[in-house]
């Protein structure tokens, strides 16, 4: 793993309660990465198709219990992403490295709050659920 940024765990995540916290925990501000694969987009395609990847999510997912940034009431009912927090590299795919596949290093997401994380906007913070009630007059 890189030693000149901020390496972002999940069991330093798990100190954060809020999904406004782990949010900011781990949005990049427009980092996406060193490079981007470009034309060599086969490698990160390889990648995410093998194996190892597949186990590595499917412990994730269940470990998160399916939930965005795994915060329980924040249920993911389709496409559901598994982001880095920690951005890799085609290097790191390359030589194989073993955080890649490290579940203290990935964390279950939404599309919208995945695609946020990297451009360090908040539009993916989820609305706060009104209670209704029997009787209520007002429209939220």
């Amino acid at each position: 793993m890189r030693n000149s940024m901020l390496i972002r765990t999940y069991s330093e995540l798990r100190r954060f309660d809020t999904f406004e916290e782990r949010f900011e925990y781990l949005k990049l501000n427009g980092q996406v990465g060193r490079s981007t694969f470009g034309f060599d987009r086969w490698v990160n395609q390889k990648f995410y198709t093998s194996y190892e990847w597949k186990h590595a999510r499917d412990l994730v997912i269940f470990r998160d219990d399916g939930c965005d940034l795994g915060i329980p009431g924040y249920e993911i009912n389709a496409n559901i992403l598994i982001h880095h927090m920690n951005p890799l590299s085609m290097d790191d795919i390359i030589h194989g490295e073993e955080w890649i596949f490290n579940p203290n290093y990935l964390i279950t997401t939404t599309k919208s709050t995945h695609n946020d994380l990297h451009y360090g906007v908040e539009r993916s913070y989820p609305r706060t659920v009104v209670t209704r009630n029997p009787n209520d007059t007002k429209l939220w």
